[in-house]
């Protein structure tokens, strides 16, 4: 029960297995872990949805980046409709 206790109420735990989720698959005990924290954890579970949707964001943006040929610049409209789209992603 004590394992379980700390699955439970470790947010620091759960950032960082939401992070290494993006690179590469847990582990079935990582999982399972964070489906357990992601369960309760409000601030978790919009913690997790907030990075994927900039990781999808970046990566979109790198690929058009290298589809043009030229670099991303991040101007104050680029930021702003940046800003706007993670904003409407995150209000689905």
């Amino acid at each position: 029960m004590n394992h379980l206790k700390k699955v439970i109420y470790n947010c620091k735990q759960a950032t960082l297995l939401i992070e290494k989720r993006q690179i590469t698959k847990l582990s079935f005990r990582e999982s399972v872990e964070l489906r357990i924290h992601l369960a309760g954890c409000s601030m978790c579970k919009l913690y997790n949805k907030q990075s994927h949707v900039i990781s999808t964001m970046v990566l979109q943006l790198f690929r058009d980046s290298a589809q043009q040929a030229s670099t991303a610049k991040l101007d104050e409209d680029f930021k702003k409709d940046l800003q706007d789209r993670i904003e409407n992603e995150l209000n689905k």
